[in-house]
């Protein structure tokens, strides 16, 4: 519905968006100056719509979410502009000490991210914290109509209308996507998008500025009266370039709407906004000389190098690696009421694809949700649940599908608490499996490890046959960094407590995330570091080496893949002077290949250490099962490196 809202003028929104106008502008006098790197994405122009928005909600309550044209909501929102401009100019006394920049700021309530779309589901999950929270709080996602073609938007939509969240979408239309006239890019109408989910939609422009207020203020309490989520499309038209000088708009129609712009008609003479003008203006310089004078925040510290952890006796755990999981999470949202489960199918009485959270639902239906297909959303909730407080546990149901939520993995998940220097935590949890032997084809077999390691931010870690999965899910209890989790179909089944092979002990680092070793009482000839199922199968060739050959694998089995600690597999290495490395990822760029720089770098030289490495072939994994077989590492293949490594 378009709202028909009669207002009277309200000189005191111009006057608040005065400041927002005298930093923009001098923000870019400081890009011509060369005192600011970078870029920078100004609302020149929309300034108004900030301020209705700001007007509309309840501070210390609700929370904005907003996008690379960021500065007109953190300032109307937080009023802080001297965290803005220094922020802007990178010096340790910005918002987010100079590290997020012009697009990546937090505080107050308010969080912003560069990346368009993204955004959306996350302030969903943010909506869905407050729900359950019960506090009455909206999440506001703040958009422009360029991200209308993300399809992720559309995902958050259909799970903020299918959970009746308290979510309201403000969308800036200023007819362009960066220089991209609107025309040309966008079918169908913005109000239809947001109607077709059974939202409510609303419609104004900062021309009117008095009614726009109204209008969002009259959105923002449907919201929070109904739980029924909102679209406000907010007509406006942006004066500057998209970035900086990025410009090839017509100058006419630049003009036209420049005077038609209801900031620019109140600001002559000594009218009460031109007086606010400029105290505004001298305000944003105070605060530009005060950052000028400011350092920049200080270089992380290297971490000095560290001997190994040591080593420790472990006792397997019983059951297998299935039941395991189930139970863990059992336990784990016993204890925590914060702790969700979000994924496709998780509920009774399906339980997921390979029945990992059955019987879950059934202990605690209010958190556990069943999900749309909707990899990038559901991981997006839960990016946003976990700012808001909760432990979000997110299934993926086959890890090929961690594709599809990668940019909520790299550029939200992983980057939340860096970006914004800390402020924030994201303990958020994704679990998926992966792994071929099962006939399953090309799309569903990969092992993806690869991909994602090395992402700073984010923790991955690979399940593997020894894994303490009870244990694992206790230190996740208390953990605060995303984590995303690797579980193989085939060890599904497998048994934590399997006899061990004869003459042969159990051993793991006292770390959060162990690294497991299995270690033959004589000394060991050849190091094999495995990861994933390929533990379960070296465990097997190290069984008949030693019975058959008399030859001794030291086998090491890291569970957490990224960040690596080297330190125990190059120790090993070093001392048999032979290394393998297992993985069942394709082969080429992989995870063996960076072991093996870590140990020889380590050796540098001085120690004569010889490799191999064994992966699946590079190519997409067949379904038929001779065909498959051929493709994935076997233990075959493990054994005849193992001997070609001892003889030389």
């Amino acid at each position: 519905m378009n709202a028909q809202v009669d207002s009277a003028p309200r000189p005191d929104y111009l006057e608040r968006a005065c400041i927002i106008r005298a930093v923009e502008e001098r923000l870019l006098r400081l890009f011509a100056e060369g005192k600011v790197a970078g870029t920078t994405h100004t609302c020149l122009g929309q300034e108004l719509s900030a301020v209705a928005l700001a007007a509309a909600l309840e501070r210390g309550r609700d929370v904005i979410i907003s996008n690379h044209r960021c500065h007109g909501h953190y300032i109307a929102w937080t009023g802080d502009v001297e965290g803005l401009v220094a922020e802007v100019m990178g010096k340790r006394t910005g918002v987010c000490g100079g590290i997020g920049g012009s697009q990546h700021l937090c505080g107050k309530g308010f969080f912003s991210n560069g990346v368009q779309g993204g955004i959306v589901p996350v302030a969903a999950g943010l909506a869905l914290a407050h729900k359950l929270a019960g506090n009455g709080a909206l999440a506001v996602a703040c958009i422009g109509d360029g991200t209308l073609g993300e399809g992720v938007v559309y995902e958050a939509f259909n799970i903020a209308s299918k959970w009746q969240l308290p979510l309201l979408v403000v969308l800036e239309n200023n007819s362009y996507a960066q220089s991209t006239s609107q025309a040309e890019t966008l079918a169908g109408d913005i109000c239809a998008r947001a109607l077709a989910f059974g939202w409510n939609t609303l419609h104004g422009n900062t021309w009117d500025y008095a009614a726009l207020a109204d209008t969002v203020r009259a959105a923002a309490d449907s919201v929070r009266a109904t739980c029924t989520p909102a679209l406000v499309r907010v007509d406006t038209y942006r004066l500057a370039a998209h970035s900086k000088g990025d410009d090839n708009r017509d100058p006419a129609e630049i003009a036209s709407f420049a005077a038609r712009d209801p900031l620019n008609q109140s600001l002559h003479g000594e009218s009460q906004t031109a007086r606010a003008f400029r105290a505004a203006q001298s305000r944003v310089e105070a605060a530009v000389q005060a950052a000028e004078l400011e350092s920049h925040l200080a270089a992380a510290p290297e971490r000095p190098v560290q001997p190994s952890e040591p080593w420790r006796a472990v006792t397997p755990e019983s059951g297998t690696q299935l039941e395991a999981i189930n139970q863990a999470l059992h336990a784990w949202m016993a204890r925590d009421p914060r702790v969700l489960l979000i994924g496709e199918d998780i509920r009774s009485p399906y339980g997921g694809a390979f029945k990992v959270t059955r019987g879950l639902s059934d202990a605690y239906p209010a958190r556990v949700f069943n999900t749309p297909i909707s990899e990038a959303g559901i991981v997006g909730v839960g990016n946003g649940a976990a700012l808001g407080g909760h432990r979000p546990v997110v299934e993926i149901m086959f890890g090929d599908f961690l594709t599809l939520c990668f940019d909520q993995l790299v550029n939200h998940a992983a980057k939340f608490a860096g970006m914004y220097n800390g402020q924030v935590k994201n303990p958020i949890v994704v679990r998926s499996p992966m792994g071929g032997g099962r006939g399953y084809g090309p799309t569903h077999s990969q092992n993806l490890e690869k991909h994602l390691a090395g992402v700073p931010g984010l923790v991955l870690l690979a399940l593997h046959s020894r894994t303490r999965i009870r244990a694992l899910y206790e230190s996740l209890s208390s953990f605060e960094e995303p984590v995303l989790i690797i579980e193989n179909k085939l060890l599904y089944p497998v048994r934590g407590d399997a006899a061990l092979p004869q003459g042969f002990r159990l051993e793991e680092t006292a770390e959060r995330f162990p690294t497991t070793r299995l270690v033959p009482d004589p000394p060991a000839d050849v190091t094999v570091v495995a990861f994933g199922r390929m533990a379960l199968l070296a465990e097997r060739v190290a069984r008949d080496l030693h019975e058959r050959e008399e030859i001794n694998l030291e086998l090491i089995m890291p569970l957490q893949v990224s960040p690596l600690d080297l330190r125990p597999i190059v120790e090993s290495a070093l001392r048999t002077g032979k290394l393998l490395v297992v993985e069942e990822g394709a082969s080429g760029f992989d995870l063996a290949g960076e072991v093996i720089a870590g140990v020889c770098i380590a050796a540098d030289g001085k120690v004569a250490v010889r490799a191999r490495r064994i992966g699946a072939q590079p190519v997409p994994i067949p379904s038929a099962s001779e065909l498959e077989r051929r493709v994935l590492p076997s233990e075959a293949q493990i054994q005849a490196a193992c001997l070609e490594l001892f003889d030389g």
